[in-house]
């Protein structure tokens, strides 16, 4: 029998107090709605429809091919969101799954479970629940022995209600063929004046039929709709990230102060020290050391590499290279097989060749680098005149010495070395040696004559 998703994410999320819509919000490098279309694609449904409205256009922007959306305008409350969400459904005959778009921390394993009970029971209706020590501001579960009798909200609940502990997560399995009906027969007969999706269920229970639970672990029914909830759910997702991790054979020091976002890959024998931020696209190769205090945004760390004390975004670290500590790659960096960028050098758009090093103060733009050439420290390419940029090129096997500018555009040939000090401002040929500084003059007396001018001065 098919599955159909209906995901409701058209609330404003007003306690965010966020410019971004409520499902927008990231929590371990996915956005809220992205973590719950993860785990609705575990299904493999037929269609997937997001319900949209603060924001429609760009949450619907948001979405994958695969992934429809539908926009709810006005917005009359959850039971009134789903019949919009399946007015756009092709088919409405197989298994409806209803699930907010504020829950990243629901899990494919558990829709799964949920549909197959709503199966087994032959129920109309099924819905998740989770039992909770402080149940205040969630929709009670009210049983009796032939199953969920109904689901009330606790502005709408009596005392005795607001005692049950077995509270609604708002994810919900429906037999499609009855849904809709449901739906067209419920009112906002309520202090909201809303359409509640909850009362579907007394509406099938009113006529006779089964409605089912299936209760999960109380963080899968977390819904997001403050900062601090966000804060908590991403805490979370963080250490399954990391557990899996583990698992699967990557060393950390402290799992407790490495932050690993979803899309991140980590090989299997790669080590992790504390204060490690690694989020986008990154990837880390197997026996590669990352850290301490690291942050890599959209980076490839190769097999081998060592990277400590850096900043790294969109570059590429090779095998066995080393970084830092205190480096800086900026965004085209790429480091090749070997090579070495060391304490307080900034590389941005340039490429350092095979086995070669920048290892001290020095900033190279817009620059490659060949295989084997040492840059000295304090060396800088002068890449930008305030209207453009230009490049350098500096050969395999050279030696820049310290202090050195290297005014692009400008190329320094294999095996060539340039003396320290010098303002390279021309072509240095292969295996030559190119200097550029005025002769040095001592003036004998300076000091005394210094300390007697300062005195009258400050007579």
């Amino acid at each position: 029998m098919s599955v159909e998703v209906i995901v409701l994410a058209a609330g404003k999320g007003t306690r965010m107090r966020s410019e971004d819509a409520k499902v927008l919000n990231k929590a371990a490098g996915r956005s809220l709605l992205d973590w719950v279309l993860v785990a609705a694609r575990v299904l493999d449904p037929r269609e997937v429809t997001v319900v949209v409205g603060h924001q429609a256009e760009t949450v619907a922007a948001t979405l994958a091919t695969d992934v429809s959306s539908v926009i709810q305008n006005p917005q009359h409350g959850t039971g009134h969101a789903a019949a919009v969400g399946m007015g756009n459904l092709k088919d409405h005959t197989g298994t409806i799954v209803v699930i907010p778009g504020d829950m990243p921390l629901i899990t494919g394993q558990a829709l799964i479970d949920l549909v197959a009970h709503h199966r087994e029971t032959g129920a109309v209706a099924t819905v998740m629940t989770v039992d909770l020590g402080d149940p205040g501001g969630y929709g009670r579960i009210v049983r009796d022995d032939f199953g969920v009798r109904s689901i009330v909200e606790e502005r709408d609940a009596t005392p005795d209600q607001k005692m049950i502990t077995e509270v609604n997560t708002s994810v919900y399995v429906f037999d499609g063929t009855l849904l809709g009906d449901a739906l067209s027969a419920i009112t906002p007969d309520n202090s909201q004046g809303e359409y509640y999706l909850t009362d579907v269920v007394e509406f099938f229970v009113g006529d006779g039929k089964t409605v089912s639970a299936l209760s999960v672990p109380p963080e899968m029914g977390i819904g997001v709709n403050t900062h601090r909830q966000l804060a908590e759910v991403a805490g979370i997702l963080r250490a399954r990230i990391n557990a899996d991790l583990l698992d699967s054979g990557v060393w950390m020091l402290d799992p407790s102060r490495v932050y690993i976002d979803a899309d991140v890959t980590v090989e299997p024998g790669a080590k992790i020290y504390p204060e490690v931020l690694l989020s986008g696209a990154t990837s880390v190769g197997p026996g590669a050391v990352v850290g301490p205090n690291v942050q890599a945004e959209n980076c490839e760390i190769g097999p081998g590499a060592v990277v400590k004390q850096a900043v790294m975004i969109e570059a590429v670290v090779g095998r066995d290279a080393l970084v830092g500590p205190f480096a800086y790659l900026r965004p085209g960096a790429v480091l090749e097989r070997g090579a070495k960028v060391g304490t307080y050098v900034e590389i941005k758009g340039s490429t350092v060749g095979a086995g070669s090093k920048v290892p001290h103060l020095s900033y190279v733009g817009n620059a490659t680098i060949g295989e084997k050439t040492n840059i000295g420290a304090g060396t800088i390419t002068v890449n930008y005149d305030g209207y453009a940029k230009y490049s350098t090129t500096i050969g395999d096997r050279v030696r820049i010495g310290s202090d050195t500018m290297l005014i692009a555009p400008v190329h320094v040939g294999d095996d060539a070395v340039t003396g320290a000090g010098s303002v390279i401002t021309q072509d240095v040929p292969d295996g030559a040696l190119g200097v550029s500084r005025d002769p040095q003059r001592n003036i004998d007396g300076y000091a005394e004559k210094r300390r007697k001018r300062a005195k009258r001065e400050s007579d």
